[in-house]
């Protein structure tokens, strides 16, 4: 599998040219897009311009932690279906009705995307989809030993938060802070377990970040084999190429009723929403239009955490990859069994580690 740990209309006026280095940093952060379908060609733009400013960064991931050893890269993308902002704000009624996605209250801090992406020394770029509902161990809250491995950063988040609140000293933004932390590295550990490799990196993404993202660019175009129709995530679309706008581009990887594989089509729909998304970068000139790299900055700025980290010499590196091919692959699952009432995809770890 991965390393194992050893440690639209221009205006016509003059444009300053990108210089090498910002150009690096965009394709690299192009590069996570084409990914993760997240802002972050915006961050690779900020990083050019001094320390990440205006992103979050986290640092969840700790100097102990398990590292990939030579020029092996690991980074693990994170979509977050939360409703609410950095702050622990709730996102506004005018972006909730884009998201098809109901109140602030529903959806927790579950991790429905993830995506380890693994780098090889000789630059060969895999994308892992990790189905959100294996089902694996946990530990670190009181009550459980096995979950969903989308649950980790929720049940850790509130556990903590709760944990802080008792104590009385933590502002309401400090515990959201905190928690999210905390949630955070309890998703590293768990994807750590499941695959037996080293995170070098990783980038999280909240649910207004694909919308975001999508309404940036304009929409993004698709191909579906069939119509479909699901009321719960708003997709109601017909077979062939179309080209979906932000809030049906948001539907479209949501959607998991009515499709004959449930979560696991649901994960494929996000590769081809993801490829999609690097093709409409690529052919829109994103990775040299400042003024369009602006308007990805915004997204980034917003909807984007990135560990602490992200030196000079892997964005160039990542951002000589950008033109290249990903291939995806998702992590095998045994069989599908229910739980305490759950629907849960059991998992062979060995087989995982093998893939």
């Amino acid at each position: 599998m991965m390393a194992r740990s050893g440690g639209a209309h221009r205006r016509h006026r003059a444009v300053r040219q990108p210089s090498r280095l910002r150009k690096g940093l965009t394709r690299t952060l192009g590069a996570l897009v084409s990914v993760a379908a997240v802002g972050l060609t915006g961050a690779g733009y900020y990083v050019a311009h001094g320390a990440l400013g205006g992103i979050t960064v986290s640092n969840a991931l700790q100097p102990d932690d398990p590292r990939s050893s030579g020029d092996d890269m690991n980074i693990l993308l994170i979509g977050l279906d939360s409703r609410k902002d950095q702050d622990g704000n709730d996102l506004p009624y005018s972006i909730l009705k884009h998201l098809h996605a109901g109140d602030s209250d529903d959806g927790g801090y579950n991790t429905n995307t993830m995506i380890l992406v693994h780098v090889s020394a000789d630059n060969r770029v895999v994308a892992f989809s990790i189905p959100r509902d294996d089902w694996v161990p946990f530990t670190g809250v009181p009550g459980y030993n096995h979950i969903k491995i989308k649950e980790a950063y929720g049940l850790t988040k509130q556990y903590v938060a709760q944990k802080l609140a008792n104590q009385g000293n933590s502002t309401q933004k400090e515990l959201e802070t905190k928690g999210r932390e905390a949630g955070r590295a309890a998703t590293l550990r768990a994807v750590r377990n499941l695959t037996g490799v080293p995170i070098d990196y990783f980038a999280e993404v909240n649910l207004a970040g694909f919308y975001d993202l999508a309404q940036t660019l304009g929409g993004v175009d698709v191909c579906l084999n069939h119509p479909v129709y699901d009321s719960y995530s708003g997709a109601d679309f017909p077979a062939g190429r179309q080209r979906l706008d932000a809030s049906e581009a948001l539907s479209f990887v949501r959607q998991r009723h009515g499709l004959e594989n449930g979560d696991l089509d649901r994960t494929h729909r996000q590769q081809a929403f993801i490829s999609s998304v690097m093709q409409e970068l690529q052919a829109t000139g994103t990775f040299t239009n400042i003024d369009k790299l602006k308007n990805l900055m915004a997204v980034a700025r917003k909807d984007v955490v990135l560990s602490a980290g992200w030196s000079e010499d892997m964005i160039q590196r990542l951002g000589g990859l950008a033109g290249g091919n990903v291939e995806f692959r998702t992590l095998p699952v045994v069989r599908y069994d229910n739980i305490d009432g759950q629907d849960v995809n059991i998992v062979d770890p060995a087989a995982i580690k093998a893939e």
